[in-house]
This record gives structure tokens, sequence and C-alpha cells, in this order.
């Protein structure tokens, strides 16, 4: 069962704050990766119906991401966050405001001073986020645009994609055998394209055909919508070889973007956590760490990442 979530928004006129805490069932390397790795932000940063789209991100003291939140209409909406301080696991601050698509800060619009802090609660992670405005003017402004409304829609955003992205798949791998997969995303279509594979390579599925709708319900979510639950969350198919071909559905609704060239990793399954580390460690080494290996909840030794030749990979080691 899923733990309640934790969410305080407080208003301060007299300091002109924002103070929000929020809770999310996801250990601390994850929900800081979330919030601090472009391609993560990207996924669940806007609220809907409107996306998170990365120019670009550098994230150190002093480096800036800049983005824009596209509207259905096809607006852009500029904005860029400044990192003035951070502390790795722990904390990051900086400013924040809308802008042009050059990263020029727009001065109609608040600049607001941003401090986070992570809180490690074992399985689970709290985040405390202290907004300050320059005057209660910028405050009232913010508040006027729909700040909070729409924050917590992203953070619900953030919600969903853990639980979709780590949902535990035990039974497609009943051992600790070694093996290597390809594992594909689609925008939907999972199952037709994953009928057509089969009706190819003349292969059965391994435990069938699973779907969003098997997820335990979250009190804390709204209901999914009847052709989400329809939606594939796992499949798995036979190649010749031996070699295993997974794929899932990346739905909109749930946050995901799928483009060609982000929907498609090598799935390395060894049979040892200590080679589970040595293929992490040597294959990630010049590349770019999405998730750090950690216990995560399905019972697997887990960390993805993209190599330097730009190679997307997830290693998996099952622990039960």
């Amino acid at each position: 069962m899923s733990k309640a979530i934790l969410f305080n928004f407080l208003v301060d006129k007299e300091k002109n704050q924002i103070t929000v805490d929020r809770s999310f069932n996801a250990p601390l390397d994850l929900v800081w990766a979330a919030w601090t790795e472009a391609e993560l932000l990207d996924q669940w940063w806007a609220p809907k119906p409107y996306q998170t789209v990365t120019k670009s991100q550098d994230f150190r003291e002093g480096g800036k991401w800049l983005y824009y939140m596209l509207s259905p209409e096809g607006d852009k909406h500029w904005c860029y966050f400044v990192y003035e301080k951070i502390t790795p696991m722990t904390y990051f601050g900086g400013h924040d405001s809308f802008c042009d698509e050059e990263g020029n800060a727009n001065t109609d619009k608040p600049i607001v001073h941003w401090g986070s802090t992570f809180n490690d609660k074992g399985d689970s992670t709290v985040v405390n986020i202290v907004l300050q405005f320059k005057s209660f003017e910028d405050l009232e402004m913010i508040i006027q645009m729909g700040f909070r409304e729409g924050f917590t829609a992203g953070l619900e955003n953030l919600d969903q994609y853990i639980a979709t992205q780590f949902y535990l798949r035990k039974k497609s791998k009943p051992n600790n055998k070694a093996r290597v997969s390809t594992y594909v995303n689609f925008p939907g279509t999972t199952e037709e394209a994953f009928l057509f594979y089969r009706s190819v390579f003349k292969t059965e599925f391994v435990e069938g055909i699973h779907r969003f709708g098997e997820l335990p319900a979250d009190p804390n979510q709204p209901p999914m919508s009847d052709t989400l639950k329809k939606m594939i969350i796992h499949v798995e198919l036979p190649l010749p070889g031996g070699h295993i071909l997974m794929g899932t559905d990346a739905p909109k609704e749930m946050g995901f973007t799928v483009t060609q060239g982000n929907n498609m990793h090598l799935n390395v399954e060894p049979d040892s956590k200590a080679e589970a580390d040595r293929l992490f460690n040597e294959l990630s080494a010049g590349g770019v760490v999405s998730m750090p290996m950690q216990d995560m909840f399905w019972g697997a030794y887990f960390g993805s990442f993209t190599d330097k030749h730009g190679i997307n990979w997830m290693i998996n080691f099952q622990t039960k």
C-alpha cells in the first residue's frame, strides 16, 4: 500500500514567502535526479496539458536551466533557473524568472528565489521548498497567475512518473540467470507493435501482457481513465538466439514524451550484485547517469544511464 502523501502549502504575506513540504514514495537518489536532470524534469514539471521542453541545462553553481512550457495551442512560455548553491543529494537553490528564448529575464514578471531541501526518509523522500519574493506585489502576482494549482499538478505528475517508471515486474524473470534484453517504449502503440513482432517471429509472450490497470490503486491520485488502464505496462517476447524484447507504453497522460532516440534501452540482467556494479561503473564512465545503482521497491538492484557513445542502458539485478 502506498504511503500517505505529505503536502503542505503555506503563504506568509508578512515575509513574502511560499513554503511547500511534499513527500514522494521513492528513495532520495530517484527524487533528487527527478528535480535536477533535464530529461526527467521534462517528464513532469509542467502541469497538464502543458509540456516542458528543455533548451539547455548546466547543473552546477552558476549554471542555468533554460526551458519553455508548451501549451496545447503551440505557445511557448520561456523560463530559466540559475543555480546559485548546490549540495548534492541535500539542497539546491537559486532564482528563476520568465524570460525570452535567449534567457533574457522578463522584468515585468517576478524574479523568485528558490531553496529546495531534500530529506531522506528511507523508502520515501520529503522535499522542503521555500520561495522568497522581493515584494508583496510579486507574491500576489504569482498567486494570481495560478502558481499553487500549477505546481500541485506538476508534483502529481512526478508521483505518476515514479509509480509508472519503476513498477515491479518480478514475475517476468523468476531467477537470477544472467541475460541481455532490449527495452522499447511506445506512445500508446505497444500492443500493436508486439502483436506484429509476435506474428513475424512466431513466438509467444512471456507471462502474457501486463496493463496499467493492474497497478494498485493509489488513494492520493485520481482514478485512471479506461484508455490508460488498457495500455501496456510490460510485455516480453523471446527472439531467436535467446534474446528478449521488452516493451511498455509511455503515455502523454502520465507525463511521458517519447521521441526516436530515447525510446530504446539495452537491459542487462547480471547474475550477481557485484557484477551489476562492475557493469554499471565501467559502461557509464564518461556518460550521463540517469539513476545510480540502488535497491528498488520491486525487489531489484537497478540503475540506468546513457554511455559516452549515446547508447541507453539499464542494469537490473533481481534480488528477491
